[in-house]
């Protein structure tokens, strides 16, 4: 691995955990447990390599329509996950933000993460940013709303002026880099309605594998990847080397 060329910003889609319980004579809720062990390993994998940003895809706005005992379930793992993390995620210097519709969550849960936040938001290692209730056309459609607003109330006058930086500031992302790089396990190889905007230049890369296995050897694979991509942003591949 070239360590001199490690993404400042890498973005997963934690897909499988229902069907690698299936796949284990086990209830769907034993399969998300499993992948909070799979959260850790990607933490710190990332952190050791000098990964800056690491974004995990945790529940989408759409999963809001799965049955209640799971999301229940789900709920009740973040909660224990937050509690259990805290003193590790000091110890690692990790800093930890949110992005979503988080005014949907739970009221414990959302005042546990907001408490997450704030006791880790001096921290000055990996920052885990954590999509909670998120959904890329909801957060497209809530800044085109804000900016609309925005025009009217004078706060923008140039609208030809505007640009896509200045469309950035009005999404939960705002101040966090795109990501160099997403991986989504599972085998299937589709967004699902995951940072449409910030991954328009984004290095793909689907791994053939349920959430719960991923290994740091993964990411570590997924990386050497990524090296060996030539990132051209529009350009051609001489004018790079200009």
């Amino acid at each position: 691995m070239d360590k001199e060329n490690i993404p400042e910003h890498v973005a997963i889609i934690m897909d499988g955990n229902g069907r690698w319980a299936q796949s284990h004579g086990l209830e769907r809720w034993e399969g998300h447990k499993k992948g909070v062990d799979a959260v850790r390993t990607a933490m710190e994998a990332a952190g050791e390599i000098g990964v800056k940003y690491l974004t995990l895809y945790a529940f989408s706005i759409e999963n809001w329509n799965r049955p209640k005992k799971e999301i229940d379930v789900l709920m009740g793992l973040m909660v224990d996950a937050i509690l259990a993390e805290t003193d590790n995620l000091m110890r690692k210097q990790v800093r930890v933000k949110a992005i979503g519709n988080l005014s949907d969550l739970p009221e414990e849960v959302y005042n546990k993460l907001q408490g997450l936040i704030t006791r880790t938001a001096s921290n000055t290692g990996l920052t885990l940013v954590l999509a909670l209730s998120y959904g890329a056309r909801w957060e497209i459609l809530t800044a085109a709303k804000r900016i609309v607003q925005d025009v009217r109330d004078g706060k923008i006058e140039d609208v030809e002026a505007f640009t896509d930086a200045d469309f950035s500031t009005y999404l939960t992302t705002s101040g966090i880099p795109d990501p160099d790089l997403l991986i989504r396990t599972s085998g299937e190889c589709r967004l699902s309605n995951f940072l449409l905007w910030q991954l328009a230049y984004t290095e793909l890369y689907f791994l053939d594998k349920f959430w719960p296995d991923f290994e740091k050897e993964d990411l570590y694979l997924a990386i050497r990847n990524f090296q060996k991509r030539e990132r051209r942003f529009g350009l051609t591949g001489e004018q790079l080397k200009k």
